[in-house]
């Protein structure tokens, strides 16, 4: 029987491959889940420009497509299985729901991102009577240009030139405090929110942020690194 002469896949193939069939499964889930969305929302009566609803939406999906990109940077790049797994889960579930909120907001016919040097969070003091913490530990009742949690762009720099352990201390610090600061948002979506549906992903992005956050608290002893503050 003549012998297979032919050359095994290189790491790098594989590799390869592997990332490709990565990008494949978030790109088809977010697909799918804009589109079940679209149909879920398209007959119901648009929430205003102003309202929890849209501002939640357009803030929450900034907030997550940060997210996207730091666990795509661990993902890619970390040699430590625990942490490719949870960079994988953040990843693929944040760009489903920011797909499920860009539906929302095509349906509703409003900007599926704030407009371009527009402050955050305004929609979180309806009224004047909620108070949150901005970017900067401050609390405020209005606008902010930063919203909690997020990281600014020297520290994206930093983990996209991180490898090793220094790469995956950074990657839990960065993203714990991301998860903190999304709570915020998360939890008045929650409990504000117009429509049902915005209710109902609200209070999934708190359950699972929170869980992610309480495991990546433990991730970081393990570690021995603590969290930045907020």
């Amino acid at each position: 029987m003549p012998e297979d002469d032919s050359p095994a896949p290189s790491r790098t193939s594989r590799i390869l491959v592997v990332l490709a069939a990565t990008v494949a499964v978030l790109l088809v889930g977010g697909a799918g889940g804009m589109l079940l969305t679209m149909s879920q929302v398209e007959n119901a009566s648009p929430p205003g420009p102003d309202s929890v609803d849209v501002g939640f939406a357009q803030d929450m999906r900034v907030h997550h497509l940060q997210a996207v990109t730091m666990a795509g940077i661990e993902r890619d790049r970390t040699d430590d299985g625990e942490l490719r797994a949870i960079a994988f889960d953040i990843e693929s579930t944040q760009l489903s729901q920011s797909s499920e909120m860009a539906g929302w907001l095509t349906v509703w016919g409003r900007p599926g991102l704030p407009d371009p040097g527009a402050g955050h969070m305004e929609w979180m003091s309806e009224g004047g009577t909620h108070e949150h913490t901005d970017g900067h530990g401050e609390t405020s009742t209005g606008a902010v240009q930063r919203m909690p949690g997020m990281a600014t762009a020297a520290e994206i720099d930093q983990l996209r030139g991180l490898t090793g352990r220094k790469l995956d201390v950074l990657f839990l610090q960065l993203m714990l405090r991301h998860h903190q600061g999304g709570l915020q948002m998360a939890k008045y979506g929650a409990e504000h929110a117009r429509t049902g549906y915005v209710r109902n992903l609200a209070r999934k992005i708190v359950q699972s942020q929170q869980a992610e956050a309480d495991a990546m608290t433990e991730m970081l002893a393990k570690r021995g690194a603590r969290p930045l503050p907020s």
